[in-house]
C-alpha cells in the first residue's frame, strides 16, 4: 500500500465535514485522509497540497478535488488563487509518508543504501548529504541538539567534520560507520532516527514551515472551521499544542481590558489523542502520532 492513514477516523470526525464545505489537506501524501474526506463532500470541495512528485502521480480523479503542487508554507496564497476562502477545515499529517521511506533512493529510510538526499521536494537545493558536508561543527551540533534531542550532539558534530576531512559523508552507510562508535550498544535503531530525524528537518526547513501553516491557518479558517493537526515528535507537538492554546509559540496568553483571556481557538482535544493498540500493531509508523483539534472562536 502506498500510505496507510494514520488516525483516519478521529480526523474524519475531528473536522465534523459539512458536505458543502471547503477543506484543505495540506499534506496529500497517499491520499488516504484526502479520500476519505472526498467521500463525505457532495457540493463541497477539497483543496490538496503536497509538494512530492510522487504524491501528484497518486491524485484522486475527481472534480472536487484541486491539487496544488506546493509547500504548505504558501497556503494562503493558493487558496485565494483558487477563490477557496474562508475554509471550513484543514488536515495536516506532518509524518512522512511511508512510500518517501519506502523508496530508497529518497534516502529517508536508514534501512536501504541510498545518497543522503532527505528532500521532500525534489526541486529543492538543499540535501542531507550538502548539510554534513557543508555545515560547520556548531551548526551540526545545534541541529543534532535541537532537532534530533541527541545528548551526545557535540561529540557528533565533531567526528562528522574529522571524518569528511578524509572523505565526503555521501551515502547512509557512510553516516551509519561515523556514528557506530558513538551508540550505545542497542539504542543503535533509536539514535540512528534521531540522526536522520534532525537532517531531515534541517533539509526540508521543517519548524519554520509548520510556524507559517499554524500562523495561516488562523487566518484562512472561518469561524467554527477545525484545524486538525497530527504531529510525530515532541518539537512538533510543542509548536501545535502552544499555538492551539494561545495563538502564539511563547509567552503567556494575552487578554483584554477586564482580564479575559484572548484565546483564538476552543480546543476540541485537551490532551493528543494517540492511535489505539491494534492501529500500532498493523502500523508502526504510527506508533508516535499525536492527534490535536481545535475550533475556530
Amino acid at each position: 500500500m502506498y500510505h496507510q492513514p494514520v488516525l483516519l477516523n478521529e480526523c474524519i470526525e475531528g473536522l465534523k465535514i459539512d458536505p458543502n464545505g471547503t477543506y484543505v489537506d495540506v499534506t496529500y501524501g497517499g491520499g488516504g485522509h484526502s479520500k476519505a474526506i472526498l467521500a463525505q463532500l457532495k457540493g463541497g470541495r477539497l483543496i490538496a497540497f503536497d509538494q512530492d512528485e510522487a504524491a501528484e502521480k497518486n491524485k484522486a480523479d475527481t472534480n472536487k478535488l484541486i491539487f496544488v503542487r506546493q509547500n504548505f508554507k504558501y497556503l494562503k496564497n493558493y487558496l485565494r488563487l483558487h477563490n477557496a476562502l474562508p475554509v471550513n477545515g484543514i488536515l495536516a499529517d506532518l509524518g512522512v509518508s511511508s512510500h518517501q521511506f519506502d523508496t530508497a533512493e529518497r534516502g529517508f529510510s536508514t534501512r536501504f543504501e541510498a545518497e543522503l538526499d532527505m528532500r521532500m521536494d525534489t526541486n529543492s537545493q538543499k540535501t542531507a548529504k550538502m548539510v554534513l558536508n557543508e555545515f560547520s561543527e556548531e551548526q551540526l551540533k545545534e541541529i543534532f541538539k535541537v532537532y534530533g534531542e541527541i545528548p551526545n550532539a557535540s561529540k557528533l558534530a565533531y567526528r562528522i567534520v574529522h571524518e569528511r576531512k578524509l572523505k565526503p559523508i555521501n551515502k547512509v552507510s557512510e553516516l551509519k560507520n561515523i556514528i557506530a562508535p558513538l551508540v550505545t550498544r542497542g539504542k543503535e535503531n533509536q539514535y540512528l532516527a534521531q540522526v536522520f530525524q534532525a537532517l531531515r528537518i534541517e533539509v526540508n526547513n521543517e519548524m519554520q514551515v509548520l510556524k507559517e501553516l499554524l500562523v495561516q491557518s488562523l487566518e484562512v479558517l472561518d469561524k467554527g472551521g477545525r484545524l486538525v493537526v497530527i504531529s510525530y515528535h515532541s518539537l512538533e507537538d510543542r509548536l501545535v499544542k502552544h499555538f492551539m492554546r494561545k495563538g502564539k509559540f511563547e509567552g503567556e496568553v494575552e487578554k483584554d481590558f477586564f482580564g479575559n483571556s484572548l484565546v483564538p481557538f476552543e480546543l476540541i482535544t485537551k490532551k493528543p489523542v494517540i492511535p489505539g493498540a491494534v492501529e500500532m500493531e498493523q502500523n508502526s509508523r504510527s506508533r508516535s502520532a499525536k492527534l490535536r483539534i481545535a475550533e475556530k472562536l
